[in-house]
């Protein structure tokens, strides 16, 4: 069962300085039908113009990944953590017990484009801890790689939740596939590109929840970067 999400059918905000485009209610937009899916709660395509971002603020019991496609993001929180996100770099933020931070385009001119996911994790009450690593274009050329896991496992950063998050880029004709485990659950995004998941045309934006599916079949229609979640 596959259930597509258009990408102009999800909720959106512009406050200039911010182009949002969110999967699952976020913010003012509240769709009934779209509050999360599985152990996911929040998917935000964002864009960040030169100059902008959020200035500090708090979380606290969320898993938070973010995956950058353009531009650089610079991070600071209050664990201490700053760092600048750059294309391939996925940024882990276990919010746990509470952690504040602030999220700014590192260019005055250079906008950003990110995706900013929010997971439910394992247990309430967590000490908050942070990680992020690099994964190169070539290491997701045409194959899946995992970028995020609960136990770390080849080289991928380790989140508190039973979740998997698997990248990937495709030309045109070439085709992933993945498992899936009974009573797991998946959600695929298309971050740019376009690709066909199970025969299905996915542009940029799409994204399709799915369960009771064995496999999946990703296959580059142009070129494209999707990101694959397997879920608890």
């Amino acid at each position: 069962m596959i259930h597509i999400r258009k990408s102009d059918t999800r909720g959106h905000a512009n406050h200039g300085w911010l182009d949002s485009r969110f999967t699952f209610s976020f913010a003012e937009y509240f769709d009934r039908n779209h509050v999360e899916f599985r152990t996911l709660r929040v998917m935000n395509d964002d864009r960040i113009a030169g100059g902008g971002g959020f200035p500090t603020h708090p979380h606290r019991d969320m898993e938070i990944v973010t995956y950058v496609l353009d531009g650089e993001l610079a991070h600071k929180d209050s664990m201490g953590n700053g760092s600048v996100i750059k294309p391939g770099d996925v940024q882990y933020m276990s919010a746990g017990t509470g952690v504040a931070h602030s999220e700014f385009n590192a260019s005055d001119k250079v906008p950003v484009h990110m995706y900013q996911v929010w997971m439910f994790p394992d247990k309430t009450g967590h000490t908050p801890a942070y990680d992020q690593k690099h994964f190169s274009a070539a290491e997701k050329q045409g194959q899946l790689r995992l970028v995020v896991s609960p136990d770390g496992r080849d080289g991928s950063v380790k989140i508190r939740q039973a979740n998997e998050l698997y990248a990937t880029v495709l030309a045109p004709g070439e085709t992933v596939e993945h498992a899936l485990q009974p009573e797991r659950h998946a959600y695929v995004q298309v971050a740019r590109g376009s690709i066909t998941l199970n025969g299905t045309k996915l542009a940029t934006g799409d994204g399709a929840a799915i369960s009771e599916e064995k496999a999946l079949e990703l296959t580059g229609v142009e070129d494209a970067e999707v990101l694959l979640f397997d879920l608890a």
